[in-house]
């Protein structure tokens, strides 16, 4: 009997490959792009003051408790509330006292608090809506039964993440599930923050970090597959002949690197080309050269990839995706990229330094990328993470057909219920401005109109115990470098 599904990025009736227009990679507008990614990072707003009056949080928290979902509720702002109600008003200002700065405990509180707050207030509404619909797309697309056939269903449950403004100096950072967890602030619920500028500014960021945002969480919902996946790629990288050095180094940052690919898993090949973009203005921002880096540690403390590396391995992803013009693509980023190549170094003044040539970290960015994508592991029952996620046809021509929307006048359509989902939208919005199809500033308002009005129709912010909609199945009769 026929399905409705409901589950993200599952279009409801496939389209035929002959209407799917192609999609020409174009980056006239990078600059440009680039310029209101770097204004958004030197922005100083600071978004709400922290809530550190103990019982002026507490009124606050009470009055906004029943404006959350019910399982919002449950597992982050009971708990939170329950375990403030323990330690007293004289253990609340012992944390903020134990951490003056609020670098730890104090600002892992203090964020809850906020994420809490701020989505029970109704702050920055409609941007907050529409970056938890980001959120929770990303989290739904490997998480969900529906989307998981044939793979177990997670060993955690994990809720998607909230979003909370704040803290412009740090920049994008996330609380994981486990941080909360395990000062025992919540169930298994990690905390996003973003600066607020974020909310109307950088619109690379909407694409480039969904890495940052989600990623580690996901990975953790499956016992194992994390070092599972580390020690396929230090296999498969030793039998690839890219030197000695590159093996060892992707795999220690696996959780980063696995990350960059389920972002693209998720939103495609805008996700790549955002990350490049992205990476080049922070770098910018910093005082540096507008390019990405090419010279980064070699040691295994430091979780990140150099961004030449993740450069290439946005390309290599491309390369491994299920649409049609990924080859198109792949070369374009590639292309982009090769622009900021310089001398790719690791290591460190103290060490010394490494060189790695250019044949090696194309080479083994394609090991890497065809190894998570492809790769079946035991920690998904013998399936890859590909065959849980992909990007393809009929996103490419949902994420057009959402495109040719974003410059327009006039009411968005209220369609975004079924078979369009957050993922599409962002893809739409980041090639749009890379493309200079409009005002960035256009474009990034009607993006978010969209994101909200999907969020406003999104089961898990009902009053249901829905924390995947994938789940719901209606059924007929049956860092920087210094």
């Amino acid at each position: 009997m026929p399905e409705k599904i409901f589950a993200p990025r599952k279009l409801i009736e496939p389209l035929a490959a002959e209407k799917l227009n192609k999609s020409i990679p174009n980056f006239v507008n990078m600059d440009g792009c680039i310029r209101d990614a770097i204004e958004a990072r030197l922005d100083s707003e600071t978004g709400p003051e922290d809530p550190d009056v103990y019982q002026d949080l507490m009124n606050r928290l009470q009055a906004c408790q029943e404006r959350l979902p019910a399982i919002y509720q449950e597992d982050v702002c009971i708990p939170y509330i329950n375990k403030l109600k323990r330690i007293g008003q004289n253990g609340f200002n012992k944390i903020l006292r134990r951490d003056p700065f609020k670098i730890g405990e104090a600002s892992l509180m203090l964020d809850i608090a906020q994420a809490i707050l701020q989505n029970g207030e109704g702050y920055l509404q409609k941007a907050t809506d529409a970056y938890q619909e980001v959120l929770s797309d990303l989290y739904d697309g490997f998480l969900s039964e529906e989307d998981r056939i044939g793979v177990k269903k997670p060993d955690l449950s994990v809720l998607p993440p909230l979003a909370k403004w704040g803290c412009p100096d740090d920049g994008p950072y996330t609380w994981t599930a486990a941080s909360t967890q395990y000062f025992g602030f919540g169930k298994r619920t990690a905390i996003v923050n973003l600066p607020p500028a974020h909310a109307r500014l950088g619109i690379l960021a909407w694409a480039a970090l969904g890495h940052e945002t989600c990623g580690h969480d996901i990975l953790d919902a499956d016992d194992g597959l994390v070092p599972e996946l580390a020690n396929a790629l230090q296999v498969e990288l030793e039998d690839g002949d890219v030197g000695s050095i590159l093996p060892s180094y992707w795999s220690y940052r696996i959780d980063e690197t696995a990350s960059d690919v389920l972002g693209m898993l998720n939103m495609g090949p805008a996700a790549g080309i955002a990350l490049v973009g992205y990476f080049r203005a922070l770098n910018a921002a910093a005082g540096k050269e507008p390019i990405l880096g090419n010279i980064g540690p070699r040691d295994s403390n430091a979780v990140h990839p150099v961004d030449i590396l993740r450069g290439y391995l946005a390309a290599a992803i491309t390369r491994q995706l299920e649409f049609s013009d990924r080859d198109e693509w792949a070369k374009a980023i590639e292309m982009e990229v090769d622009k900021d190549l310089r001398a790719i170094r690791l290591g460190s003044a103290r060490t010394g330094f490494i060189d790695i040539s250019p044949d090696y970290a194309r080479r083994s960015a394609e090991i890497v990328a065809e190894t998570l994508v492809h790769g079946k592991v035991d920690a998904l029952e013998y399936h890859s993470l590909g065959e849980i996620q992909n990007w393809r046809d009929e996103d490419e021509w949902t994420m057009m057909e959402l495109r040719s929307l974003l410059t327009r006048t006039g009411p968005l359509p209220n369609l975004y219920a079924e078979g369009v989902y957050a993922a599409h939208a962002v893809s739409a919005a980041v090639i749009a401005a890379l493309a200079g199809d409009g005002p960035i500033s256009i474009i990034f308002d009607r993006m978010q109109g969209i994101l909200k009005a999907m969020h406003d129709a999104n089961p898990s912010w009902g009053p249901l115990y829905i924390a995947h909609p994938g789940d719901l199945v209606f059924i007929r009769v049956h860092e920087t470098y210094e």
